[in-house]
C-alpha cells in the first residue's frame, strides 16, 4: 500500500464513519462493506500491510485507550466473568474450530486449524459497546465487555504465536506451551506495571501538559515493543500499562488529563475506521487468493467450511455464557444459604451495609450475577475485528524449510469470512435483540441520579471542611468583612471575588484563586476515596471528576489569567 492509497483509505473511512454516524447506522458495519464494494472498482489494487503494521501500530494505542478509560476497579469487580470470557473461552474456541475446521477442510492439518480457531477466537468489543452504550446497556454488561476486550487479544495472540511456531517448526525457548503462556502473560503485565510507573514519575517531573500528552503517546508503543522483545505478551503489557497510568491520572494535572480525553478519543475514531476500511478492501482480494490456489470448486468448498466454521463461532460463545449463567445460578443459592447459616459473613455485611445506609445508599445485594437477559445479549457479542484481522495477516508465507505454509489462503478466507459474517449477522441483529429484552432499567436513572446527588454532597462535605479552615485561619490579604461571605460565594462560583480583585488587592484574588483550587483538590480527593471504598459508583466518580477538571479549567480561565 503506497503512502496515496493509505491517504484515501484513512479518508474515505473517516467520511463513511460521520455518514452512518449521522444516519444512526453502524460505523464498522458500514464502512467494511463499502470498502469490500469500493474493492471492485477497476483498475483497483490489493492493499497489502505487514502483519506487524496492525499488530505492532494499529492495536497497541486501541487497547491503551481502552485501558486508559477503564476503571481498574470496574475491571477487578468483574474479573470473574471477563477472565472467563477473555481466556476460558478463547482457549475453548480455538480449540473448538480447530477441530472442527482440520475435519471440513482437507487442507488444513490439526495445527493448521488451531492457527485458524486462535485468530477468529477472540471479539471485539467496538461495535458491541458502541450500541450498548447508545441504547443504555446495563453499566455491569459494559464494564465485562470491555474488560473481556482488554484480556482476550493476549490470549488468542499468545496461543496464535505458539501455534505458529509449533507448525512452522521454529524452537521457542520455553517447550512446554503452559509454561509458554504463564511467562508470556507474566512477564506481559510485569513489563506494562513497571513501564506505567515509569511514565507517571516522568509525567510528574514534566509538568508540562503538551509533553505529558506526548509521552502518553509513546507508552503503548513502548510497552508492546519492549514486552515483545523479551518474548512476551506485548498486548498485556500495553493494557498493563494503561491501567497504572489511569489509576495515578488524578496526579496529572487538569489540562493533561482534558487534553489526553481528545486526543485518545480521536485517535480511536481514526484507527476503529481504518482497520474495518481495510477489512472490507481485503475481502476481494482473499477470495482471489483461494481461486488461485484450488479453482472455483475450491473456493466454494471453502467457502462453504466457512460458513460451517462461522455457524461453529456463533454457538460456541451462547453455549459458554449459558453454561456459566447456569453454574452462577447454583452459585447464588448456595451462597444465600451460606450467608443465612453464617453468622460472621451475615454481621460483615450488615456493617457494610449499614455504612452504606449512614451514606445514604441502598443495600448491596450480595452475590451479584448477570440476569438471563444480560446474558443474552453478552453471548451475541462475538463480532470480530482488528486482532482477527492482523493474526490473519501475520500467517508465515513459509514453514522452517522454504515450503509454503499449509492452506495459508484458506486460514485468510475462513477468517475474513468470519469476521465480516460476524459483524453482519451479529452486528445487524444486536440492537433489535437488546430493544426486544427491554434491557434498560426504568429505574436506573433514578440510580445515576441517586448516585450523582450522593457524589456532590460528599464533595460539598469535603469543600466544608476547607472553607472552615480558611475561616479559622484567613489569609492576611483578605478584608475581615470579606471572611463571612467567602464560602457561599465560592461555593457558587461567585464572579465577585474576580470583580474586586483589581490591581489594589491582587494578592486577595490570588488567595480567593487558590481557595478554589485547595476546594476542587479535596473534592477530588474525597470522590475517590467514597470510590474505592466501595460506597460510589464508579461510573458517578467519573462523571464527578471529570466535572471538576473542567471547573478547573474555568478557574483558571477566570482568575489565572487576569492575575
Amino acid at each position: 500500500m503506497n503512502g496515496v492509497q493509505l491517504l484515501l483509505v484513512i479518508v474515505g473511512a473517516i467520511a463513511v464513519t460521520g455518514i452512518a454516524q449521522r444516519r444512526g447506522l453502524q460505523p464498522a458495519l458500514v464502512i467494511t462493506l463499502v470498502g469490500f464494494a469500493a474493492s471492485f472498482i477497476p483498475g483497483f489494487t490489493g492493499l497489502e500491510l505487514d502483519s506487524e503494521i496492525i499488530l505492532g501500530i494499529v492495536l497497541p494505542p486501541l487497547l491503551y485507550s481502552a485501558a486508559l478509560n477503564f476503571s481498574f476497579i470496574s475491571f477487578l469487580k468483574n474479573l470473574r466473568p471477563i477472565v472467563g470470557l477473555g481466556v476460558g473461552l478463547v482457549v475453548v474456541t480455538a480449540l473448538v474450530v480447530g477441530v472442527f475446521a482440520s475435519w471440513v477442510v482437507p487442507a488444513l492439518t490439526l495445527g493448521t486449524a488451531i492457527v485458524l480457531g486462535a485468530i477468529v477466537a477472540p471479539p471485539d468489543a467496538v461495535t458491541a459497546v458502541a450500541i450498548g452504550t447508545k441504547l443504555g446497556l446495563p453499566k455491569r454488561v459494559m464494564s465485562i465487555l470491555t474488560g473481556e476486550s482488554l484480556v482476550n487479544d493476549a490470549a488468542a495472540l499468545t496461543l496464535f504465536s505458539i501455534a505458529v511456531s509449533a507448525v512452522v517448526g521454529t524452537h521457542t525457548f520455553i517447550d512446554s506451551p503452559v509454561l509458554l503462556f504463564l511467562y508470556s502473560a507474566g512477564v506481559g503485565i510485569g513489563v506494562g506495571l513497571v513501564l506505567g510507573g515509569v511514565a507517571t514519575v516522568i509525567r510528574r517531573f514534566l509538568n508540562d501538559p503538551p509533553l505529558e500528552t506526548v509521552l502518553g503517546l509513546i507508552v503503548p508503543f513502548a510497552a508492546y515493543l519492549l514486552a515483545e522483545q523479551l518474548e512476551a505478551s506485548g498486548v498485556l503489557a500495553v493494557v498493563a500499562a494503561g491501567f497504572t497510568i489511569g489509576a495515578t491520572s488524578r496526579r496529572a494535572g487538569y489540562a493533561t488529563r482534558l487534553q489526553e480525553r481528545d486526543v485518545w478519543s480521536s485517535i480511536d475514531v481514526l484507527l476503529e475506521a481504518f482497520v474495518f476500511a481495510y477489512m472490507g478492501l481485503q475481502l476481494r482480494f482473499v477470495i482471489q487468493d483461494v481461486q488461485e490456489a484450488g479453482g472455483a470448486g475450491s473456493l466454494w468448498q471453502v467457502f462453504g467450511a466457512a460458513l460451517l466454521v462461522l455457524l461453529v463461532v456463533l454457538v460456541i460463545r451462547p453455549v459458554w455464557v449459558f453454561a456459566s449463567f447456569g453454574r452462577n445460578v447454583v452459585t447464588d443459592r448456595l451462597m444465600r444459604r451460606k450467608m443465612a447459616s453464617d453468622e460472621r459473613m451475615r454481621a460483615r455485611i450488615d456493617r457494610e451495609n449499614a455504612l452504606r445506609a449512614a451514606r445514604g445508599r441502598k443495600p448491596r445485594q450480595f452475590p451479584v450475577f448477570l440476569s438471563w437477559k444480560e446474558s443474552v445479549v453478552v453471548s451475541w457479542t462475538g463480532m470480530r475485528g482488528v486482532v482477527t484481522l492482523a493474526a490473519a495477516a501475520g500467517v508465515p508465507l513459509s514453514l522452517a524449510d522454504g515450503t509454503p505454509f499449509p492452506g495459508r489462503p484458506e486460514i485468510q478466507a475462513i477468517a475474513f469470512t468470519v469476521a465480516v459474517g460476524t459483524l453482519l449477522v451479529q452486528g445487524l441483529t444486536l440492537p433489535a435483540l437488546i430493544r426486544s429484552l427491554k434491557l434498560s432499567d426504568p429505574a436506573q436513572d433514578a440510580i445515576d441520579e441517586e448516585q450523582a446527588a450522593h457524589a456532590q454532597a460528599v464533595a460539598r462535605d469535603a469543600s466544608s471542611e476547607v472553607f472552615a479552615e480558611f475561616v479559622r485561619n484567613p489569609p492576611a490579604s483578605v478584608p475581615p468583612e470579606m471572611v463571612k461571605g467567602v464560602e457561599e460565594r465560592v461555593a457558587q462560583r461567585s464572579a465577585a471575588a474576580e470583580r474586586e480583585a483589581d490591581p489594589a488587592t491582587t494578592e486577595f484574588g490570588r488567595e480567593m484563586g487558590a481557595l478554589q483550587r485547595r476546594v476542587i483538590r479535596a473534592q477530588r480527593l474525597a470522590i475517590i476515596r467514597e470510590r474505592d471504598r466501595n460506597l460510589l459508583d464508579d461510573e458517578a466518580a467519573r462523571e464527578f471528576l471529570a466535572k471538576l477538571d473542567y471547573q478547573e479549567a474555568a478557574i483558571e480561565s477566570r482568575l489565572g489569567d487576569r492575575l
